[in-house]
């Protein structure tokens, strides 16, 4: 009762204009889980960043890694064991306390598949793999052990060197949440019928499916001083001209992902404010080669020149989007082949390619593109409606297909996967791995062969287990330029644009530094 009683306040105060002590974020979509470790996607994180703390922070607006949870960690002399200390006297929202304890309870569930408490209703779990080349008793498995030195240091005890690891462990998937609330919770745990504890700035209080999410104060954060504001709502507004009208309106306070056509519209409104996040990603077009076409390395390439890229992004993103043939964003150009330009645009080509691979008639696709706007792709239906006319020219007959956005995640992994579909990736932390393990470490997961099984491309996988470990920047630097240029041949996703993400405020708000990696606490921002 009193989850809803005070959502209910929380509301009517809004409505009436009482607002000033809470925060109404625009938010564009339903998170998947509100269970850290459980999810891939930026629309769960951006709520768990409020509620949780990860054991690495990053500096406001930037990805260089900042004591969170742990205030300092450091390796072995071979890089195969990173010891952390934990800060004392932290509580969860419970108030139960922060220990090296509680941290192994966490890091286990999301490395062992077998852990008793994992939530088999939505047993994915994913990411921890992706991220560290497996899971418990998988031969790739990074971790090697967890232990517990005392009541606050926790050691991780690794395969191999991995020299990014802090930043790793510090992304947004991995808060870190109450085991106690866990266990109690069961099945529930991170749904909207259940709890979602940490020790974040923000503790849950309400989770209305398709309407709202309400956040209150953490009595025991362990910032003094913060957050600024009482209450958080996290309105979920799908669509990206309606977020931008309740801005107008008032309603909402500040919100993400506006197409960057709006941002003379937003500049003209003496009540508003642009803001810019800082780019870090990459939107693109996955082409599964379990579909018999594409399992022709010619026809995705001919695919890739067939998309008229520079048009699709002037038309969308204007002056706020860049395109060419890297997977990694601008900013890590140091790690980017200079033999790697672009896909030439040449639809003559493109159909005369598709004509050498045995399809002088083109031939039916199945496009998918996502039933929400993110950084990356603000406009997806309106984007997959041009490359779908720019494939028609070369005679490949495209069908557009979408769904709900937890099922467009789930069922992209389910073989033989989608034919094609729109997705893209914002960095977890500032390294190259972090873009291209996610993606094209083996097994890939959302990409299948003819047997429909997970796609094996071994070279590029020992190529990039190389590029992890490896603790020689000037070494890496060279494996990942070799990386590039073999996901560039590869052209299984093929990079549509990295863009700089239009955010938008009212003007009376004030404290907000969007992070490159997606999402922020809101522990600094206040109305005034």
């Amino acid at each position: 009762m009193k989850r809803t009683l005070i959502g209910i306040l929380a509301v009517g105060a809004l409505g009436l204009g009482l607002g000033q002590k809470t925060l109404v974020f625009g938010h564009n979509g339903e998170p998947v889980s509100l269970e850290p470790g459980n999810i891939t996607d930026g629309i769960s994180i951006y709520v768990q960043r409020q509620i949780y703390d990860t054991l690495v922070d990053f500096k406001p607006g930037t990805t260089e890694p900042v004591a969170g949870l742990a205030v300092s960690w450091f390796a072995s002399q071979d890089g195969k064991v990173w010891t952390f200390r934990l800060r004392q006297g932290v509580k969860f929202q419970d108030g139960t306390d922060l220990d090296a304890e509680a941290v192994k309870f966490n890091v286990e569930r999301w490395w062992d598949p077998k852990n008793p408490t994992r939530i088999d209703a939505a047993a994915r779990y994913e990411i921890w793999p992706k991220l560290f080349g497996g899971s418990k008793g998988e031969a790739g498995s990074l971790l090697k052990e967890v232990q517990v030195v005392d009541k606050y240091t926790i050691r991780f005890v690794l395969t191999r060197p991995f020299p990014a690891f802090p930043a790793a462990i510090g992304s947004g998937y991995f808060g870190i949440a109450s085991p106690s609330a866990i266990k109690k919770d069961g099945a529930k745990y991170g749904s909207p019928t259940g709890s979602a504890v940490g020790t974040g700035p923000y503790r849950l209080v309400e989770w209305r499916p398709g309407d709202q999410i309400v956040l209150e104060k953490n009595p025991y954060y362990w910032k003094k001083g913060y957050p600024k504001t009482e209450r958080v709502v996290f309105k979920i507004i799908k669509d990206p001209a309606a977020r931008l009208a309740a801005l107008k309106a008032g309603t909402i306070d500040f919100t993400t992902d506006i197409p960057p056509a709006n941002l003379k519209d937003i500049e003209s409104d003496p009540n508003l404010n642009a803001v810019f996040r800082p780019s870090f990603n990459v939107g693109y077009l996955a082409l599964n080669p379990s579909h018999k076409p594409l399992a022709d390395v010619r026809v995705r390439q001919a695919i890739a020149m067939a998309i008229n890229k520079k048009a699709i992004v002037q038309a969308f993103w204007g002056k706020l989007g860049v395109t060419d043939g890297h997977f990694t964003p601008p900013s890590m150009k140091a790690y980017q082949s200079p033999k790697v330009t672009d896909y030439e645009y040449n639809p003559q080509k493109a159909k005369q390619i598709l004509a050498e691979a045995g399809y002088p008639n083109g031939f039916d696709l199945e496009l998918w593109y996502m039933p929400v706007s993110r950084p990356y792709f603000p406009t997806p239906k309106e984007i997959a409606e041009a490359m779908a006319a720019d494939l028609s020219a070369i005679g490949i007959r495209v069908k557009l297909q979408t769904k709900d956005w937890a099922a467009y995640l789930a069922d992209r992994r389910k073989a033989p996967g989608f034919q094609a579909y729109m997705l893209g990736w914002t960095g977890d932390y500032g390294d190259p791995q972090n873009f291209y393990d996610p993606h094209f470490a083996s097994p890939i997961t959302d990409l299948f062969d003819a047997s429909g099984k997970p796609l094996d491309l071994k070279e590029l996988n020992d190529l990039l287990v190389k590029g992890a470990t490896t603790s020689s920047a000037e070494e890496r630097k060279k494996i990942y330029q070799q990386v590039d240029e073999t996901t560039f041949e590869l052209a299984l996703r093929v990079p549509i644009v990295h863009s700089q993400p239009l955010l938008a405020k009212r003007k009376n708000i004030a404290g907000w530094v969007p992070s490159p990696l997606g999402s922020e606490s809101f522990e600094t921002i206040e109305k005034r």
